[in-house]
């Protein structure tokens, strides 16, 4: 049977143990959420360069269509009605399919 002061000593060591363990557990789960951190902040300022550059080449797409002058503007809104006619139009009818003659 063990004494009192060895089973606290046990005791100890076993919660001095499970301190150590814990504290390990934190810095990597810091380490991991820095990273993560980090990567969303790359991602995040990547992406902005992205859509920063997309919108400049839409202005610069609209004032080349702007500068064109309305010769550029009334082709595409005729293309556009005419899009928009022809998702209008019905289908053309399917023929049925003939039969081979029995015989």
């Amino acid at each position: 049977m063990a004494t009192p002061s060895q089973e606290a000593l046990e005791r100890a060591e076993r919660n001095f143990k499970k301190k150590e363990m814990q504290a390990r557990e934190a810095s990597k789960a810091m380490a991991e959420y820095e990273a993560n951190l980090r990567a969303e902040r790359e991602k995040t300022a990547r992406l902005r360069l992205l859509r920063e550059a997309k919108e400049a080449a839409d202005a610069a797409a609209r004032a080349a269509a702007k500068a064109a002058g309305d010769a550029g503007a009334k082709d595409t809104a005729s293309a556009k009605a005419n899009k928009v006619a022809a998702r209008k139009m019905p289908a053309p009818a399917k023929k049925p399919a003939k039969r081979a003659a029995a015989g």
